[in-house]
């Protein structure tokens, strides 16, 4: 890959469409999710648009040659952002995966309870890392230093804000993604089953 066909720039309004593509077309422990659930609009809904929409300025999306090709988004205050998610962004887009009934399509099942249970305090982590963050890139734009670009600008814009710690979740299945965030400086944490936490103080 020629990364000099590549640029990363602050997220602008107007790139939502596109960073929802590459939040589905990752989303299979960084391979394509389309069609998994009962909507491909789900895991954007959960993992990028409410960051774009919240924080703008604490996204930024890598440009290339076909378009905008992989994102970073953030969350400054984890308890913050997860009570306006299930005050005022959660509610009106949960009814997307429900029947009439209030009954969820068995696919969606696990992401729904996810989203359910996010509020203040959900997040062990979030005590001594108060930012988290969600990273994602297209095939095209991996492995020539893309990622570690992104990290690197969003965490010296968080710094710059004041902010102290900044972790991630990635799936175990994700093992391109679990080997990589040692690499740039995060660190091992305790973790639930299936899923690989990282911090890092800033």
């Amino acid at each position: 890959m020629n990364q000099t066909a590549y640029a990363i720039r602050p997220f602008l309004v107007g790139d939502e469409g596109r960073l929802a593509e590459i939040c589905v077309g990752t989303g299979d422990a960084g391979a394509d999710a389309s069609g998994q659930y009962s909507s491909d609009s789900l895991l954007p809904d959960l993992f990028v648009l409410p960051y774009v929409t919240r924080h703008p300025d604490f996204a930024f999306v890598v440009d290339g040659p076909n378009g905008v090709a992989g994102y970073i988004v953030a969350a400054p205050n984890t308890d913050a952002f997860y009570e306006w998610f299930r005050q005022e962004w959660w509610p009106a887009r949960r009814t997307r995966y429900a029947d009439a009934t209030g009954a969820l399509d068995p696919r969606d099942a696990h992401f729904v309870a996810h989203a359910d249970g996010l509020r203040a305090g959900a997040e062990e982590h979030a005590a001594r890392y108060p930012a988290h963050l969600h990273i994602d890139l297209l095939p095209e734009a991996q492995g020539s230093g893309l990622g570690r670009s992104l990290i690197r600008i969003l965490a010296e814009k968080l710094r710059a804000s004041g902010v102290t710690g900044l972790y991630l979740i990635a799936s175990s299945a994700n093992t391109g993604a679990v080997a990589f965030y040692p690499r740039v400086g995060f660190e091992a944490l305790p973790s639930d089953e299936g899923a690989r936490a990282f911090g890092m103080i800033l």
